[in-house]
């Protein structure tokens, strides 16, 4: 069969990957970046299981061929051909059911002057998917529930959030006391549709501000496990030079992954708003000199920031259906 690859599409999702002819197809769907559920990978726990629809596969277990309509194992599956299979538990980006869960608080601990590190255990994890770039939802009692992005990748055991919180902002303050309580908490999960289901097949350019940076860090971390080969660009916008609480950590993807650039704004102004810095940053990324109509942008900040950044690229050729953020999900134009 040589190095041939298969087209493999999975329904209802609609979510596509190839699978070169020797690879068993879950792993196949991990190296696209494709959240295929699994735990003993033997065939024996059939949690990876799937109905062939369309085209013929292989039983890599007792090498006989599965027939439509069939069942199998996607780690003890191969492709003959292109195939289609149905999977419900594969989600469409953003589809995800959100659950409401009690999350066990592993560690808080303080990695700037206003932001904290936050890790929760959930149970069940492995029956908790969600996306890259997704977020959730602290449900503290008797108080709005107050929405993080997600710092993690899916495949993580653990969830990760960064928190900025300070005296004055009442309701984050909140969430960091409650969180250092050394109780439960309840969250909910997962939200949001600009999110990565599998990898995506243009060069990406990521723009955050502040602690937007927790989504960029999903998806940094996500397709680093994958296949993806596109070139990845990081702007990181913030008012002060201490306001970028993990310089470091992006630093050194840069330094491990070729493909990846991060690029640092800072206002270093104290006098004014971040607000005030918001055409600094679109400046920063319009000279980027990127091919406007082949790049898929995502974007994390104040919903003044990413429209200011949207309208921009627009103007400078990017098609609008490329550009991804949850604030014209919660802060629609009207």
């Amino acid at each position: 069969m040589g190095s041939e690859h298969r087209a493999v599409r999975l329904w209802p999702s609609g979510i596509a990957f190839n699978a070169a002819s020797q690879a068993d197809l879950l792993g196949a769907a991990a190296r696209a970046g494709v959240a295929v559920p699994a735990a003993c990978r033997n065939g024996v726990c059939e949690i990876c299981e799937a109905r062939l629809l369309k085209g013929a596969a292989l039983n890599t277990r007792n090498q006989q061929t599965i027939k439509i309509g069939e069942r199998l194992m996607m780690c003890r599956s191969i492709a003959l051909t292109d195939l289609e299979l149905e999977i419900s538990a594969v989600m469409a980006a953003g589809n995800n059911q959100p659950g409401k869960f009690q999350a066990k608080v592993v560690d808080v601990r303080s990695i700037s002057h206003d932001v904290y590190r936050v890790e929760l255990q959930l149970p069940r994890r492995r029956e908790l998917s969600f996306h890259a770039g997704q977020y959730l939802s602290v449900n503290l009692p008797d108080a709005d529930p107050c929405y993080f992005s997600i710092a993690s990748s899916p495949s993580d055991q653990n969830i990760e959030l960064h928190i900025q919180a300070t005296p004055e902002w009442v309701s984050a303050q909140k969430v960091i006391d409650a969180l250092t309580s050394g109780g439960d908490v309840t969250v909910e999960l997962p939200h949001g549709k600009a999110c990565l289901a599998s990898v995506p097949t243009r060069p990406l350019l990521l723009v955050a501000a502040g602690t937007g940076f927790a989504q960029m860090k999903s998806l940094v971390d996500y397709l680093r496990e994958t296949s993806y080969d596109q070139p990845v660009k990081l702007y990181w916008g913030v008012r002060r030079h201490e306001d970028m609480y993990l310089r470091a950590l992006a630093q050194q993807w840069q330094d491990e992954w070729p493909r990846f650039t991060f690029l640092s704004v800072v206002g270093d102004d104290e006098d004014n708003d971040w607000a005030g810095h918001h055409d600094q940053l679109v400046r920063a990324v319009l000279a980027s000199g990127m091919d406007w109509k082949n790049v898929e942008v995502h974007a994390s900040g104040s919903p003044t920031m990413v429209y200011t950044l949207m309208d921009a690229l627009v103007d400078a050729g990017l098609p609008e259906e490329a550009f991804f953020s949850d604030v014209l999900e919660y802060a629609p134009r009207s």
